[in-house]
């Protein structure tokens, strides 16, 4: 077998090929271009995180939440490597369960898969919630669950369609948030150096209350457990292998030019917003950047900026439907989820997978109908716990399959940095992620869940084992 050789093996499926349960001659279309990748790894890792979520780690960390960014962007980076190199190798659909199936084993594929669609279900929610918080700016009794289930139909019916809508669609809404924090940062910019206090004054809220740590080293070590909610979806670049055409380049060239824009954006933003505002005067009423220039007096800019926070909760949500689709999609292709989900419509997309995934988050509606104030930080801790799991098994299983292609002495075209060394290091880190939410009250719950979840999929997993597979 050759490096680049796809096998649609245990949760994966190559383009081109058709699985059981699927119609002949239908199949996955490669129609994402690179300029799709970009903006939908970008798409998928600035969002809510970002604009609403930074609210939480800035009340731990202060100033130094920009370390923190820092940090946790190097990890992620290191896993995205190790990600890309695999999906380089082997571009399929599915890529998470597909790898930790074949060079690992069938539970820990299984694991992969059902895990990533769980984060993603919740991702969703974390979204939609979010963008009826946003609604408030301008419509305060507007209730949050009608804007969720006005964005669910909407997005639904875009995934629908094609992949290349999609990717049109993400690339579109990518590109508005994506030159708005461009505009942001020019903007705070201007407005630090054309204050009349001179350097370094113009910038002294950064040290000024309570200096840089203002609780602490230990204030910044707490938030990086809230960081990393904000990078859950650079790894949606994985998911797209399968659509990507000409993996061998785009893929590679989407995972090295995207972490530092993404450290420039989050690093650069928090700089901005801490120097330009004390960092606890920042509530938690609206996205930090809106009160930022709401305060600051400019009105319309407030206004522009809740319309971009909407949208890039709108993006994520766009990406979460899609990403959630074709891991079911992979899940079914291998019969680790029921046959009918392998689905395709004419176009090359997997319709029941979409919809069973997008109808599983209209519950998003009945939470915000019932707790409209606490479900927020439920799903952000929910969703780090499963993220960071997700996380955990790329790393594991890129072990796994480095030793599988050594083995056989078989070149890898875009190898991780510093293997095995950096594995271990993430994996470390991680583990450092979890035990830090055990120590945060609002997260505490998130991990005590994670056993009980991962036991939940073995059930399922010990019932698909049992049951024949047509």
């Amino acid at each position: 077998m050759s490096a680049t050789k796809i096998l649609p093996t245990a949760g994966g499926h190559a383009p081109g090929d058709t699985a059981k349960g699927t119609p002949a001659g239908k199949s996955m279309r490669r129609n994402l271009k690179n300029r799709h990748l970009q903006m939908i790894a970008l798409g998928g890792a600035i969002g809510t995180g970002l604009f609403y979520g930074s609210a939480s780690t800035i009340a731990l960390a202060g100033p130094s939440v920009c370390l923190a960014y820092l940090i946790g962007g190097a990890v992620i980076f290191l896993v995205m490597r190790m990600l890309g190199e695999m999906s380089v190798a082997e571009p399929v659909s599915g890529s998470f369960s597909y790898f930790a199936a074949k060079y690992w084993g069938t539970f820990p594929g299984f694991l992969a898969g059902w895990n990533y669609w769980f984060l993603y279900i919740f991702v969703s929610m974390a979204e939609l919630t979010a963008a009826g918080i946003y609604m408030d700016f301008w419509f305060p009794d507007l209730p949050h669950w009608l804007t969720a289930l006005a964005l669910i139909v909407v997005i639904t019916a875009i995934n629908l369609v094609n992949v290349r809508i999609y990717g049109e669609t993400e690339f579109v809404l990518s590109m508005i948030k994506i030159s708005a924090i461009c505009g942001m940062i020019v903007l705070g910019l201007f407005l630090i150096f054309s204050s009349p206090e001179p350097f370094p004054a113009n910038v002294d809220n950064l040290w000024r209350h309570g200096g840089f740590f203002p609780n602490g080293v230990w204030g910044m070590v707490l938030s990086i457990a809230v960081v990393m909610f904000s990078f859950g979806g650079i790894e949606l670049i994985g998911i797209t292998a399968g659509e990507a055409a000409d993996p061998d380049k785009t893929i590679p060239r989407a995972i090295n030019q995207i972490i530092w824009r993404i450290l420039i954006f989050y690093v650069g933003t928090m700089l901005i917003l801490m120097a330009l505002w004390p960092w606890n005067e920042v509530g938690k009423e609206a996205s930090p950047l809106v009160q930022i220039f709401d305060g600051v007096g400019i009105p319309a800019a407030a206004h522009i900026l809740n319309f971009v926070v909407l949208i890039a909760a709108i993006s994520v949500y766009n990406s979460a439907i899609y990403s959630n689709s074709r891991m079911l999609y992979g899940l079914a292709v291998d019969g680790d989820a029921p046959r009918f989900l392998a689905a395709i419509s004419e176009n090359g997309v997997p319709v029941r997978a979409i919809l069973l995934s997008s109808g599983i988050t209209l519950l998003t509606v009945v939470l915000n109908f019932f707790f409209p104030e606490e479900v927020f930080m439920y799903l952000l801790s929910i969703v780090t716990g499963a993220v960071v799991t997700s996380w955990a098994l790329i790393a594991l299983t890129h072990l796994k399959f480095r030793a599988a292609y050594t083995q056989k002495h078989l070149p890898v075209k875009f190898p991780a940095l510093f293997f095995p060394v950096t594995n271990y290091l993430c994996l470390a880190f991680f583990v450092g992620v979890i035990a830090l939410m055990l120590i945060m009250e609002e997260m505490r719950q998130a991990v005590y869940l994670l056993p009980l979840w991962i036991a939940v999929i073995w059930i399922g997993y010990k019932y698909r084992r049992g049951t024949p597979r047509q």
